[in-house]
Protein backbone atom coordinates (compact mmCIF):
# COMPACT_ATOMS: atom_id res chain seq x y z
CA UNK A 1 0.00 0.00 0.00
CA UNK A 2 1.40 3.38 -1.03
CA UNK A 3 2.54 6.12 1.30
CA UNK A 4 1.00 9.50 0.46
CA UNK A 5 2.56 12.95 0.24
CA UNK A 6 0.00 15.74 -0.14
CA UNK A 7 1.54 18.94 -1.56
CA UNK A 8 -0.24 22.23 -0.88
CA UNK A 9 0.64 25.87 -1.41
CA UNK A 10 0.09 29.17 0.37
CA UNK A 11 0.66 32.94 0.27
CA UNK A 12 0.63 33.24 -3.54
CA UNK A 13 0.08 30.98 -6.53
CA UNK A 14 2.74 29.87 -9.03
CA UNK A 15 5.30 29.11 -6.31
CA UNK A 16 6.39 25.95 -8.09
CA UNK A 17 4.34 23.20 -6.44
CA UNK A 18 4.37 21.20 -9.65
CA UNK A 19 8.13 21.46 -10.01
CA UNK A 20 8.72 20.64 -6.33
CA UNK A 21 6.42 17.62 -6.62
CA UNK A 22 8.18 16.41 -9.77
CA UNK A 23 11.63 16.91 -8.20
CA UNK A 24 10.58 15.02 -5.08
CA UNK A 25 9.31 12.18 -7.25
CA UNK A 26 12.68 12.06 -9.03
CA UNK A 27 14.53 12.02 -5.71
CA UNK A 28 12.43 9.18 -4.32
CA UNK A 29 13.12 7.25 -7.52
CA UNK A 30 16.84 7.92 -7.07
CA UNK A 31 16.56 6.16 -3.71
CA UNK A 32 14.98 3.11 -5.31
CA UNK A 33 11.27 3.79 -4.66
CA UNK A 34 8.48 3.67 -7.24
CA UNK A 35 6.27 6.75 -7.51
CA UNK A 36 3.17 8.14 -9.16
CA UNK A 37 2.14 11.80 -9.17
CA UNK A 38 -1.37 13.25 -9.23
CA UNK A 39 -2.88 16.72 -9.68
CA UNK A 40 -6.14 17.80 -8.01
CA UNK A 41 -7.38 21.06 -9.55
CA UNK A 42 -10.16 23.08 -7.88
CA UNK A 43 -11.46 24.79 -11.05
CA UNK A 44 -14.94 23.86 -12.28
CA UNK A 45 -13.93 22.99 -15.83
CA UNK A 46 -14.20 19.24 -16.34
CA UNK A 47 -10.67 19.40 -17.76
CA UNK A 48 -8.47 22.12 -19.31
CA UNK A 49 -9.22 20.94 -22.85
CA UNK A 50 -11.53 23.85 -23.67
CA UNK A 51 -9.46 26.53 -21.90
CA UNK A 52 -7.59 29.14 -23.90
CA UNK A 53 -3.80 28.68 -23.86
CA UNK A 54 -3.62 32.31 -22.73
CA UNK A 55 -5.76 31.36 -19.72
CA UNK A 56 -4.16 28.13 -18.59
CA UNK A 57 -1.07 27.40 -20.66
CA UNK A 58 -0.71 24.23 -22.70
CA UNK A 59 -2.89 21.16 -22.39
CA UNK A 60 -0.86 18.05 -21.64
CA UNK A 61 -2.24 14.85 -23.19
CA UNK A 62 -1.72 11.36 -21.74
CA UNK A 63 -1.40 8.07 -23.62
CA UNK A 64 -4.94 7.11 -22.64
CA UNK A 65 -6.39 10.34 -24.01
CA UNK A 66 -6.84 12.62 -21.00
CA UNK A 67 -6.46 16.39 -21.45
CA UNK A 68 -4.69 17.54 -18.32
CA UNK A 69 -2.83 20.34 -16.56
CA UNK A 70 0.69 21.15 -17.77
CA UNK A 71 2.06 20.07 -14.36
CA UNK A 72 1.61 16.47 -15.49
CA UNK A 73 4.20 17.26 -18.13
CA UNK A 74 6.65 18.15 -15.34
CA UNK A 75 5.80 14.90 -13.59
CA UNK A 76 6.56 12.83 -16.69
CA UNK A 77 9.70 14.74 -17.63
CA UNK A 78 11.22 14.29 -14.18
CA UNK A 79 10.16 10.72 -13.38
CA UNK A 80 9.64 9.08 -16.77
CA UNK A 81 6.36 7.61 -15.44
CA UNK A 82 3.62 7.96 -18.07
CA UNK A 83 0.64 9.83 -16.67
CA UNK A 84 -2.88 8.39 -16.92
CA UNK A 85 -6.43 9.70 -16.85
CA UNK A 86 -6.56 8.81 -13.17
CA UNK A 87 -3.68 11.20 -12.41
CA UNK A 88 -5.65 14.39 -13.04
CA UNK A 89 -8.98 15.48 -11.61
CA UNK A 90 -10.87 18.76 -11.28
CA UNK A 91 -13.79 19.98 -9.21
CA UNK A 92 -15.79 19.94 -12.44
CA UNK A 93 -15.12 16.25 -12.97
CA UNK A 94 -15.82 15.43 -9.30
CA UNK A 95 -19.16 17.25 -9.32
CA UNK A 96 -20.06 15.72 -12.70
CA UNK A 97 -19.44 12.23 -11.31
CA UNK A 98 -21.49 12.95 -8.19
CA UNK A 99 -24.43 14.36 -10.15
CA UNK A 100 -24.38 11.49 -12.63
CA UNK A 101 -24.53 9.03 -9.73
CA UNK A 102 -27.41 10.99 -8.21
CA UNK A 103 -29.34 10.84 -11.51
CA UNK A 104 -28.79 7.08 -11.67
CA UNK A 105 -30.14 6.71 -8.15
CA UNK A 106 -26.91 5.36 -6.71
CA UNK A 107 -27.27 7.37 -3.50
CA UNK A 108 -30.59 5.67 -2.66
CA UNK A 109 -32.52 8.90 -2.29
CA UNK A 110 -30.15 10.60 0.16
CA UNK A 111 -29.59 14.35 0.22
CA UNK A 112 -26.36 15.00 -1.73
CA UNK A 113 -23.88 17.16 0.17
CA UNK A 114 -20.24 18.23 -0.08
CA UNK A 115 -19.56 16.11 2.99
CA UNK A 116 -19.62 13.16 2.61
CA UNK A 117 -20.52 12.70 -1.07
CA UNK A 118 -18.13 15.11 -2.78
CA UNK A 119 -15.28 14.39 -0.39
CA UNK A 120 -15.85 10.64 -0.75
CA UNK A 121 -15.60 10.99 -4.53
CA UNK A 122 -12.28 12.82 -4.11
CA UNK A 123 -10.98 10.16 -1.71
CA UNK A 124 -11.97 7.38 -4.12
CA UNK A 125 -10.01 9.15 -6.85
CA UNK A 126 -6.93 9.62 -4.66
CA UNK A 127 -6.77 5.93 -3.77
CA UNK A 128 -6.87 4.57 -7.34
CA UNK A 129 -3.86 2.35 -7.94
CA UNK A 130 -2.28 2.85 -4.53
CA UNK A 131 -1.18 -0.80 -4.49
CA UNK A 132 1.01 -0.22 -7.56
CA UNK A 133 3.69 2.11 -6.12
CA UNK A 134 5.66 2.92 -2.99
CA UNK A 135 4.76 6.61 -2.94
CA UNK A 136 1.78 8.56 -4.26
CA UNK A 137 2.42 12.31 -4.54
CA UNK A 138 -0.77 14.39 -4.77
CA UNK A 139 -0.56 18.09 -5.57
CA UNK A 140 -3.53 20.30 -4.68
CA UNK A 141 -3.91 23.21 -7.11
CA UNK A 142 -4.39 26.79 -5.94
CA UNK A 143 -3.58 28.06 -2.46
CA UNK A 144 -4.84 27.29 1.01
CA UNK A 145 -7.87 29.45 1.79
CA UNK A 146 -9.27 29.42 -1.78
CA UNK A 147 -12.98 28.77 -1.43
CA UNK A 148 -13.08 26.35 -4.37
CA UNK A 149 -10.27 24.28 -2.87
CA UNK A 150 -11.95 23.61 0.48
CA UNK A 151 -13.55 20.26 -0.52
CA UNK A 152 -10.11 18.97 -1.57
CA UNK A 153 -8.46 20.07 1.69
CA UNK A 154 -11.26 18.46 3.67
CA UNK A 155 -10.97 15.28 1.60
CA UNK A 156 -7.23 14.88 2.21
CA UNK A 157 -7.79 15.58 5.92
CA UNK A 158 -10.33 12.76 6.04
CA UNK A 159 -8.12 10.54 3.89
CA UNK A 160 -5.17 10.90 6.28
CA UNK A 161 -7.44 9.94 9.18
CA UNK A 162 -8.82 6.92 7.33
CA UNK A 163 -5.34 5.51 6.68
CA UNK A 164 -3.03 3.93 9.27
CA UNK A 165 -0.94 6.40 11.24
CA UNK A 166 2.25 7.37 9.47
CA UNK A 167 1.00 6.59 5.96
CA UNK A 168 0.26 10.21 4.96
CA UNK A 169 2.29 13.41 5.33
CA UNK A 170 1.71 17.00 4.25
CA UNK A 171 4.21 19.21 2.43
CA UNK A 172 3.40 22.91 2.23
CA UNK A 173 5.03 25.50 -0.07
CA UNK A 174 5.11 29.13 0.96
CA UNK A 175 6.83 32.38 0.04
CA UNK A 176 9.37 34.26 2.16
CA UNK A 177 9.23 37.80 0.72
CA UNK A 178 12.27 40.05 1.00
CA UNK A 179 11.78 43.70 1.91
CA UNK A 180 14.63 45.66 0.38
CA UNK A 181 13.87 48.76 2.45
CA UNK A 182 14.56 46.94 5.70
CA UNK A 183 16.84 44.25 4.25
CA UNK A 184 14.77 41.48 5.86
CA UNK A 185 13.16 38.20 4.93
CA UNK A 186 9.62 38.23 6.34
CA UNK A 187 8.34 34.98 7.85
CA UNK A 188 4.89 36.25 8.82
CA UNK A 189 3.17 35.32 5.50
CA UNK A 190 4.39 31.75 5.97
CA UNK A 191 3.15 31.71 9.56
CA UNK A 192 -0.29 32.91 8.47
CA UNK A 193 -0.42 30.38 5.64
CA UNK A 194 0.33 27.51 8.03
CA UNK A 195 -2.19 28.93 10.50
CA UNK A 196 -4.83 28.82 7.75
CA UNK A 197 -3.86 25.26 6.92
CA UNK A 198 -4.04 24.19 10.56
CA UNK A 199 -7.46 25.82 10.94
CA UNK A 200 -8.87 23.22 8.54
CA UNK A 201 -7.17 20.36 10.35
CA UNK A 202 -3.93 19.96 8.37
CA UNK A 203 -0.52 20.15 10.03
CA UNK A 204 2.41 20.34 7.60
CA UNK A 205 5.24 17.88 8.19
CA UNK A 206 7.57 19.56 5.69
CA UNK A 207 7.70 23.26 4.79
CA UNK A 208 9.28 24.34 1.50
CA UNK A 209 10.02 28.07 1.56
CA UNK A 210 10.59 29.91 -1.72
CA UNK A 211 13.05 32.76 -1.40
CA UNK A 212 15.25 34.93 -3.60
CA UNK A 213 17.74 35.31 -0.75
CA UNK A 214 19.52 32.83 1.56
CA UNK A 215 17.45 31.84 4.59
CA UNK A 216 19.56 32.12 7.79
CA UNK A 217 19.45 29.23 10.23
CA UNK A 218 17.83 31.44 12.87
CA UNK A 219 14.97 32.21 10.46
CA UNK A 220 14.49 28.51 9.70
CA UNK A 221 14.39 27.82 13.45
CA UNK A 222 11.87 30.63 13.91
CA UNK A 223 9.65 29.27 11.15
CA UNK A 224 9.88 25.78 12.64
CA UNK A 225 8.94 27.07 16.09
CA UNK A 226 5.93 29.14 15.03
CA UNK A 227 4.68 26.62 12.46
CA UNK A 228 5.20 23.54 14.63
CA UNK A 229 7.62 21.96 12.13
CA UNK A 230 11.04 20.51 12.89
CA UNK A 231 13.75 23.03 11.81
CA UNK A 232 15.42 20.42 9.58
CA UNK A 233 12.09 19.99 7.79
CA UNK A 234 12.03 23.70 6.85
CA UNK A 235 13.47 23.43 3.35
CA UNK A 236 14.75 26.48 1.44
CA UNK A 237 13.85 26.68 -2.26
CA UNK A 238 15.91 29.20 -4.18
CA UNK A 239 15.54 30.41 -7.76
CA UNK A 240 17.40 28.21 -10.26
CA UNK A 241 18.88 28.86 -13.69
CA UNK A 242 17.24 25.69 -15.00
CA UNK A 243 14.32 23.64 -13.73
CA UNK A 244 16.44 20.53 -14.26
CA UNK A 245 18.70 21.62 -11.43
CA UNK A 246 15.75 21.14 -9.04
CA UNK A 247 16.39 17.46 -8.09
CA UNK A 248 20.04 18.16 -7.24
CA UNK A 249 19.21 21.46 -5.50
CA UNK A 250 16.40 19.96 -3.40
CA UNK A 251 18.63 17.01 -2.51
CA UNK A 252 21.39 19.36 -1.31
CA UNK A 253 18.99 21.11 1.10
CA UNK A 254 17.53 17.82 2.35
CA UNK A 255 14.01 17.65 0.93
CA UNK A 256 14.03 13.92 0.23
CA UNK A 257 15.60 13.17 3.62
CA UNK A 258 12.98 15.32 5.40
CA UNK A 259 10.17 13.42 3.66
CA UNK A 260 11.64 10.02 4.51
CA UNK A 261 12.20 11.13 8.11
CA UNK A 262 8.55 12.22 8.32
CA UNK A 263 7.56 8.67 7.32
CA UNK A 264 10.05 7.17 9.77
CA UNK A 265 11.97 5.40 7.00
CA UNK A 266 15.37 4.73 8.52
CA UNK A 267 17.94 3.99 7.44
CA UNK A 268 17.06 5.64 4.14
CA UNK A 269 18.43 4.08 0.94
CA UNK A 270 21.30 6.09 -0.51
CA UNK A 271 20.36 8.10 -3.61
CA UNK A 272 21.82 7.45 -7.06
CA UNK A 273 22.01 10.93 -8.63
CA UNK A 274 24.12 10.18 -11.73
CA UNK A 275 21.15 10.65 -14.08
CA UNK A 276 20.66 14.24 -12.94
CA UNK A 277 24.37 14.95 -12.76
CA UNK A 278 24.62 13.94 -16.43
CA UNK A 279 21.62 16.13 -17.32
CA UNK A 280 23.23 19.15 -15.70
CA UNK A 281 26.60 18.39 -17.26
CA UNK A 282 25.03 18.43 -20.73
CA UNK A 283 23.14 21.60 -19.90
CA UNK A 284 26.03 23.51 -18.35
CA UNK A 285 28.76 22.41 -20.74
CA UNK A 286 27.20 23.15 -24.11
CA UNK A 287 29.57 23.40 -27.04
CA UNK A 288 27.76 26.09 -28.99
CA UNK A 289 24.39 27.79 -29.50
CA UNK A 290 21.69 27.22 -32.10
CA UNK A 291 18.79 29.61 -32.69
CA UNK A 292 15.31 28.21 -33.32
CA UNK A 293 12.37 30.37 -34.38
CA UNK A 294 9.00 29.20 -33.04
CA UNK A 295 6.32 30.71 -35.29
CA UNK A 296 3.08 30.42 -33.32
CA UNK A 297 -0.10 32.21 -32.31
CA UNK A 298 0.10 32.00 -28.50
CA UNK A 299 3.58 33.47 -28.18
CA UNK A 300 2.55 36.03 -25.53
CA UNK A 301 2.44 33.22 -22.96
CA UNK A 302 5.42 30.86 -23.06
CA UNK A 303 3.55 28.25 -21.00
CA UNK A 304 1.25 27.79 -24.02
CA UNK A 305 4.14 25.89 -25.64
CA UNK A 306 5.77 24.59 -22.45
CA UNK A 307 6.46 21.04 -23.63
CA UNK A 308 7.88 22.27 -26.95
CA UNK A 309 10.28 24.61 -25.16
CA UNK A 310 11.43 21.79 -22.90
CA UNK A 311 11.74 19.28 -25.75
CA UNK A 312 13.96 21.74 -27.63
CA UNK A 313 16.15 21.97 -24.54
CA UNK A 314 16.31 18.17 -24.44
CA UNK A 315 17.29 18.12 -28.12
CA UNK A 316 20.09 20.52 -27.25
CA UNK A 317 21.26 18.24 -24.45
CA UNK A 318 21.39 15.31 -26.89
CA UNK A 319 23.69 17.37 -29.14
CA UNK A 320 25.58 19.24 -26.39
CA UNK A 321 24.41 22.64 -27.62
CA UNK A 322 22.37 25.37 -26.02
CA UNK A 323 19.09 26.02 -27.80
CA UNK A 324 18.01 29.63 -27.93
CA UNK A 325 14.31 29.46 -28.76
CA UNK A 326 12.74 32.73 -29.86
CA UNK A 327 9.01 33.28 -30.25
CA UNK A 328 7.58 35.00 -33.32
CA UNK A 329 3.91 35.89 -33.74
CA UNK A 330 2.67 34.18 -36.90
CA UNK A 331 0.32 37.10 -37.62
CA UNK A 332 3.36 39.27 -38.41
CA UNK A 333 3.87 37.25 -41.60
CA UNK A 334 0.30 37.88 -42.72
CA UNK A 335 1.51 41.34 -43.73
CA UNK A 336 5.32 41.23 -43.75
CA UNK A 337 8.02 39.24 -45.56
CA UNK A 338 9.23 36.35 -43.36
CA UNK A 339 12.79 36.69 -44.71
CA UNK A 340 13.56 39.75 -42.59
CA UNK A 341 12.62 37.79 -39.46
CA UNK A 342 13.71 34.22 -40.20
CA UNK A 343 16.86 34.35 -42.32
CA UNK A 344 19.25 34.38 -39.35
CA UNK A 345 17.77 31.32 -37.60
CA UNK A 346 19.24 27.83 -37.74
CA UNK A 347 15.84 26.11 -37.69
CA UNK A 348 12.12 26.91 -37.77
CA UNK A 349 9.37 25.21 -35.77
CA UNK A 350 5.65 25.77 -36.34
CA UNK A 351 3.59 24.35 -33.44
CA UNK A 352 -0.06 23.41 -33.13
CA UNK A 353 -3.03 25.67 -32.58
CA UNK A 354 -6.71 26.11 -33.28
CA UNK A 355 -8.65 28.50 -35.49
CA UNK A 356 -7.94 30.76 -38.45
CA UNK A 357 -5.83 33.48 -36.83
CA UNK A 358 -2.18 33.41 -37.88
CA UNK A 359 -2.50 30.47 -40.27
CA UNK A 360 -1.41 32.35 -43.40
CA UNK A 361 1.70 33.46 -41.51
CA UNK A 362 2.46 29.85 -40.60
CA UNK A 363 2.06 28.84 -44.24
CA UNK A 364 4.55 31.50 -45.30
CA UNK A 365 6.99 30.36 -42.60
CA UNK A 366 6.79 26.79 -43.95
CA UNK A 367 7.36 28.09 -47.49
CA UNK A 368 10.40 30.08 -46.39
CA UNK A 369 11.90 27.04 -44.65
CA UNK A 370 11.30 24.83 -47.70
CA UNK A 371 12.70 27.26 -50.23
CA UNK A 372 15.72 28.33 -48.17
CA UNK A 373 16.54 24.75 -47.07
CA UNK A 374 16.29 25.65 -43.37
CA UNK A 375 15.50 22.73 -40.99
CA UNK A 376 11.75 22.71 -40.33
CA UNK A 377 9.52 20.90 -37.89
CA UNK A 378 5.75 21.26 -38.15
CA UNK A 379 3.67 19.91 -35.27
CA UNK A 380 -0.06 19.20 -35.71
CA UNK A 381 -1.34 22.44 -37.31
CA UNK A 382 2.28 23.09 -38.32
CA UNK A 383 2.18 19.93 -40.45
CA UNK A 384 -1.15 20.90 -41.97
CA UNK A 385 0.18 24.33 -42.90
CA UNK A 386 3.19 22.72 -44.60
CA UNK A 387 0.85 20.49 -46.63
CA UNK A 388 -1.33 23.43 -47.67
CA UNK A 389 1.80 25.38 -48.65
CA UNK A 390 3.01 22.50 -50.83
CA UNK A 391 -0.45 22.06 -52.35
CA UNK A 392 -0.62 25.73 -53.32
CA UNK A 393 2.93 26.36 -54.43
CA UNK A 394 4.10 22.96 -55.74
CA UNK A 395 0.99 21.03 -56.77
CA UNK A 396 -0.87 23.99 -58.28
CA UNK A 397 -3.92 23.72 -56.01
CA UNK A 398 -4.35 27.48 -55.65
CA UNK A 399 -7.43 27.28 -53.41
CA UNK A 400 -5.96 24.71 -51.02
CA UNK A 401 -7.16 25.31 -47.46
CA UNK A 402 -8.70 23.75 -44.38
CA UNK A 403 -12.28 23.11 -43.37
CA UNK A 404 -11.31 24.49 -39.98
CA UNK A 405 -10.27 28.05 -40.75
CA UNK A 406 -11.58 28.58 -44.28
CA UNK A 407 -15.12 27.98 -43.00
CA UNK A 408 -14.42 30.36 -40.12
CA UNK A 409 -13.13 33.00 -42.54
CA UNK A 410 -16.20 32.62 -44.74
CA UNK A 411 -14.23 31.65 -47.84
CA UNK A 412 -16.55 31.01 -50.80
CA UNK A 413 -14.02 28.91 -52.73
CA UNK A 414 -11.46 26.59 -51.22
CA UNK A 415 -10.28 23.04 -51.72
CA UNK A 416 -10.20 21.26 -48.34
CA UNK A 417 -6.78 19.63 -48.29
CA UNK A 418 -7.38 19.48 -44.52
CA UNK A 419 -10.82 18.25 -43.43
CA UNK A 420 -12.81 17.62 -40.26
CA UNK A 421 -12.06 14.10 -39.05
CA UNK A 422 -15.38 12.28 -38.83
CA UNK A 423 -14.28 8.76 -37.92
CA UNK A 424 -11.17 6.82 -37.00
CA UNK A 425 -10.10 3.54 -35.43
CA UNK A 426 -9.14 3.54 -31.76
CA UNK A 427 -7.98 0.17 -30.53
CA UNK A 428 -10.58 -2.34 -31.68
CA UNK A 429 -13.47 0.03 -32.28
CA UNK A 430 -14.45 2.85 -34.59
CA UNK A 431 -14.92 6.39 -33.23
CA UNK A 432 -17.34 8.79 -34.93
CA UNK A 433 -17.53 12.58 -34.52
CA UNK A 434 -19.69 15.36 -35.94
CA UNK A 435 -18.85 19.05 -36.39
CA UNK A 436 -21.73 19.88 -34.04
CA UNK A 437 -20.44 17.70 -31.18
CA UNK A 438 -19.37 19.27 -27.88
CA UNK A 439 -15.85 20.68 -28.01
CA UNK A 440 -14.55 19.06 -24.83
CA UNK A 441 -12.90 15.67 -25.14
CA UNK A 442 -14.13 15.04 -28.71
CA UNK A 443 -10.83 15.24 -30.58
CA UNK A 444 -8.56 12.40 -31.61
CA UNK A 445 -6.82 12.13 -28.26
CA UNK A 446 -4.08 9.96 -26.84
CA UNK A 447 -1.60 7.45 -28.23
CA UNK A 448 -2.00 6.02 -31.72
CA UNK A 449 0.33 3.87 -33.81
CA UNK A 450 1.87 4.85 -37.13
CA UNK A 451 3.76 2.94 -39.82
CA UNK A 452 6.83 4.69 -41.25
CA UNK A 453 8.16 4.34 -44.78
CA UNK A 454 11.45 2.37 -44.81
CA UNK A 455 14.32 4.54 -45.97
CA UNK A 456 12.56 7.80 -45.10
CA UNK A 457 14.19 10.52 -43.03
CA UNK A 458 11.70 10.06 -40.21
CA UNK A 459 12.36 6.30 -40.09
CA UNK A 460 16.05 7.12 -39.76
CA UNK A 461 15.32 9.52 -36.91
CA UNK A 462 13.32 6.91 -34.97
CA UNK A 463 15.46 3.94 -35.95
CA UNK A 464 12.30 1.90 -36.55
CA UNK A 465 9.27 1.77 -38.84
CA UNK A 466 6.65 1.36 -36.10
CA UNK A 467 5.94 4.13 -33.59
CA UNK A 468 3.27 5.27 -31.14
CA UNK A 469 2.68 8.96 -30.44
CA UNK A 470 0.13 11.17 -28.71
CA UNK A 471 -2.48 13.12 -30.66
CA UNK A 472 -4.76 16.08 -30.00
CA UNK A 473 -6.64 17.31 -33.07
CA UNK A 474 -9.97 17.18 -34.87
CA UNK A 475 -8.80 18.06 -38.40
CA UNK A 476 -6.73 15.81 -40.65
CA UNK A 477 -4.79 16.01 -43.92
CA UNK A 478 -6.84 14.36 -46.70
CA UNK A 479 -4.97 11.30 -47.98
CA UNK A 480 -6.66 11.70 -51.39
CA UNK A 481 -4.07 14.36 -52.20
CA UNK A 482 -1.14 12.08 -51.40
CA UNK A 483 -0.30 11.03 -54.97
CA UNK A 484 -0.43 14.58 -56.33
CA UNK A 485 1.75 15.96 -53.53
CA UNK A 486 4.26 13.12 -53.72
CA UNK A 487 4.73 13.86 -57.42
CA UNK A 488 5.94 17.30 -56.27
CA UNK A 489 8.42 15.96 -53.71
CA UNK A 490 6.35 15.93 -50.50
CA UNK A 491 6.55 12.37 -49.19
CA UNK A 492 3.84 10.92 -46.91
CA UNK A 493 6.38 8.98 -44.84
CA UNK A 494 4.10 8.00 -41.96
CA UNK A 495 0.52 6.70 -42.11
CA UNK A 496 -1.96 5.18 -39.67
CA UNK A 497 -1.79 1.35 -39.68
CA UNK A 498 -4.92 1.17 -41.88
CA UNK A 499 -3.30 3.53 -44.40
CA UNK A 500 -6.11 6.10 -44.22
CA UNK A 501 -4.69 8.91 -42.06
CA UNK A 502 -1.46 10.79 -42.87
CA UNK A 503 0.74 11.01 -39.77
CA UNK A 504 4.03 12.39 -41.16
CA UNK A 505 5.16 14.30 -44.24
CA UNK A 506 8.64 15.30 -45.35
CA UNK A 507 10.32 16.90 -48.35
CA UNK A 508 12.75 14.48 -49.96
CA UNK A 509 14.93 17.23 -51.50
CA UNK A 510 15.37 19.09 -48.21
CA UNK A 511 18.09 18.54 -45.55
CA UNK A 512 15.52 18.23 -42.74
CA UNK A 513 11.83 19.06 -43.28
CA UNK A 514 9.38 16.98 -41.25
CA UNK A 515 5.76 17.63 -40.33
CA UNK A 516 3.92 15.40 -37.85
CA UNK A 517 0.23 15.26 -37.00
CA UNK A 518 0.97 14.18 -33.42
CA UNK A 519 2.75 15.92 -30.53
CA UNK A 520 6.22 14.41 -30.04
CA UNK A 521 7.11 17.05 -27.46
CA UNK A 522 4.82 15.35 -24.92
CA UNK A 523 7.07 12.29 -24.66
CA UNK A 524 10.47 14.01 -24.50
CA UNK A 525 12.50 13.90 -21.28
CA UNK A 526 15.84 15.45 -20.28
CA UNK A 527 17.41 12.01 -19.79
CA UNK A 528 15.64 10.59 -22.90
CA UNK A 529 15.27 13.32 -25.58
CA UNK A 530 12.66 12.60 -28.22
CA UNK A 531 14.39 11.38 -31.41
CA UNK A 532 12.66 13.97 -33.59
CA UNK A 533 13.82 16.84 -31.41
CA UNK A 534 17.32 15.36 -31.16
CA UNK A 535 17.42 15.09 -34.96
CA UNK A 536 15.92 18.55 -35.46
CA UNK A 537 18.57 20.20 -33.28
CA UNK A 538 21.29 18.12 -34.93
CA UNK A 539 20.14 19.52 -38.29
CA UNK A 540 20.11 23.04 -36.80
CA UNK A 541 23.62 22.43 -35.52
CA UNK A 542 24.74 21.44 -39.03
CA UNK A 543 22.99 24.49 -40.46
CA UNK A 544 24.97 26.58 -37.97
CA UNK A 545 28.16 24.74 -39.04
CA UNK A 546 28.87 23.68 -35.44
CA UNK A 547 29.87 20.21 -36.64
Amino acid sequence: MARYVFITGGVVSSLGKGLASAALGALLQARGFSVRLRKLDPYLNVDPGTMSPFEHGEVFVTDDGAETDLDLGHYERFTGVSARKTDSISSGRIYTNVLEKERRGEYLGKTIQVIPHVTNEIKDFISIGDDEVDFMLCEIGGTVGDIEGLPFFEAIRQFSQDRPRGQCIFMHLTLLPYLAASGELKTKPTQHSVKELRSIGLQPDVLVCRSEHPIPEKERAKIGLFCNVRPEAVIPAYDLKSIYEAPLAYHRVGLDQAVLDAFGISPAPKPEMSRWEDVMDRLNNAEGVVRVAIVGKYVQLEDAYKSIAEALTHGGMANRVKVKAEWIDAEVFDREDPAAYLEDYDAILVPGGFGERGTEGKIRAAQFAREKKIPYMGICLGMQMAVIEAARNLAGIEDAGSEEFNHEAGAERFEPVVYHLKEWVQGNHRVERKVTDDKGGTMRLGAYSAALTPGSNVAAQYGTTEIEERHRHRYEVDARYREKLEECGMVFSGMSPDGRLPEIVEHKDHPWFIGVQFHPELKSKPFAPHPLFAGFIKAAKEQNRLV
